[in-house]
């Protein structure tokens, strides 16, 4: 039926594909992870960087907030613990990671 040379003709060999067409696909993706660094990886590595220097700095008399929200005043630190003063007289004893805020600037009560 469809036998006639005029038909084989037209099916012809591919045409060669330039070296620029091969890596064409790769392009967006490189794209996407070049965006990806500059918009989230990097900030937020630049942040646990000031996080860190923050705990590392933490000295007595520090106002100082812990992970769970308790709030209190840097009596003693001593290596990778920190000793903080809630009330009068009451004393608790954290682990430096666990800070999320270092106040070194306190504001004076409501009395």
């Amino acid at each position: 039926m469809f036998s006639s040379p005029a038909f084989a003709q037209t099916a012809g060999a591919p045409a060669a594909a330039s070296p620029l067409a091969a890596y064409s696909g790769f392009i967006p993706i490189v794209l996407m992870v070049v965006i990806f660094y500059f918009l989230l990886i990097r900030p937020q590595q630049q942040r646990a960087k000031q996080h860190r220097a923050m705990i590392e700095a933490v000295k007595k008399g520090d106002v100082v907030v812990t992970g769970g929200g308790v709030i209190g005043r840097a009596t003693k630190v001593d290596g990778d613990e920190v000793e903080i003063e809630i009330a009068p007289t009451v004393r608790i004893r954290v682990v430096k990671s666990t800070l999320t805020e270092v106040r070194t600037t306190s504001k004076p009560a409501n009395d």
